[in-house]
């Protein structure tokens, strides 16, 4: 019976970690069909449409955008069978491949095509350069900055409170490629930022856009949880520390993170092995006998640092 026992744990164990593999199918042979641009393909717009066909079992698509010089433009993962993409005037070579769980498809044969920017303006889009979409920052004048569009004369900027819709910045008529807001109310959240390019006879049908987020919130205090104040470890024994937090109550909740700090003083004068971490807890081991300190402090994507937790004291023997 034990015999048995053991073979029917070995085989749920085997079925445990294959299964994906044994479900999904393997197109490892297979090559993604492009459709556009095609190879050669002359582009009269800084705009260009990929598309390639569907292949049985992909999950997902990798497609890549080379410029002439073998410079990486895009390595995108998308589950469609299309993506746009501003490009700048200039010549480039795109390949794309399939992805499923446990497979990937051979890259299709890499094609090349160009791209001209004529003076009608009207399918064509501005180039955003930062900050990065859905940026996290802790203070309003934010310095907005495009690439500059052939043949466009001025730019239009508006922005956009995304939770209530409301223009909270119009500027039309701009002829440099940034500008710096001058909002100092601006309270947290998430703003979008819309830009379009003219000239005398025509404009960019499309905005270009991306957003933002304001986050002046500094992060609530953590409290240690264990272990205990006061307790008693043995060197070189890994411990967890852990640690709670109180839910952000701002506007716009930015990425925490935690910075561990560790001292043999009470008032920290002297920092051994500080640590980060991602989330609320954190293994440690220390080596040489002693008195020690540990305490804990938060700090978001935007920038704001908390306040300490209070420190606890713990023992090495």
């Amino acid at each position: 019976m034990k015999t048995i026992n053991k073979i029917i744990l070995i085989a749920l164990a085997i079925l445990t970690y294959s299964c994906e593999d044994i479900l999904e199918e393997d197109i490892s042979d297979d090559t993604v069909q492009i459709l556009s641009p095609a190879n050669n393909a002359k582009i009269e717009s800084n705009v260009v449409n990929f598309k390639w066909n569907s292949l049985k079992g992909a999950d997902k698509y990798r497609i890549q955008v080379y410029q002439s010089d073998q410079v990486l433009v895009l390595d995108s993962l998308t589950t469609k069978i299309s993506i746009t993409l501003p490009l700048n005037a200039g010549s480039y070579v795109w390949r794309v491949r399939a992805e499923n769980y446990a497979y990937e498809s051979v890259y299709s044969f890499p094609s090349n095509f160009s791209t001209t920017i004529p003076n009608d303006l009207t399918n064509q889009q501005v180039i955003l350069s930062g900050p990065e979409n859905d940026k996290f920052v802790n203070f309003t004048n934010i310095t907005l900055s495009w690439e500059p569009l052939k043949n466009a004369s001025s730019y239009s900027l508006t922005v956009i409170n995304t939770a209530t819709s409301q223009e909270v910045y119009p500027k039309t008529d701009l002829t440099n490629t940034s500008i710096t807001l001058d909002l100092p109310t601006l309270a947290d959240g998430t703003y979008e930022w819309r830009l379009k390019a003219k000239n005398a006879e025509t404009e960019t049908k499309q905005y270009s856009a991306r957003k933002f987020n304001i986050d002046k919130t500094i992060p609530n205090q953590p409290k240690n949880t264990l272990p205990a104040d006061n307790s008693t470890q043995t060197a070189n024994t890994s411990v967890t520390y852990t640690w709670s937090i109180a839910a952000d109550t701002g506007s716009a909740k930015s990425p925490i993170s935690y910075i561990v700090e560790f001292s043999s003083d009470v008032d920290f004068s002297t920092i051994i092995q500080p640590q980060n971490s991602n989330t609320t807890t954190l293994q440690q081991a220390f080596s040489a006998p002693g008195v020690y300190y540990w305490r804990v402090r938060a700090i978001d994507g935007a920038g704001n640092i908390g306040t300490n937790s209070t420190a606890f004291k713990f023992t090495v023997n």
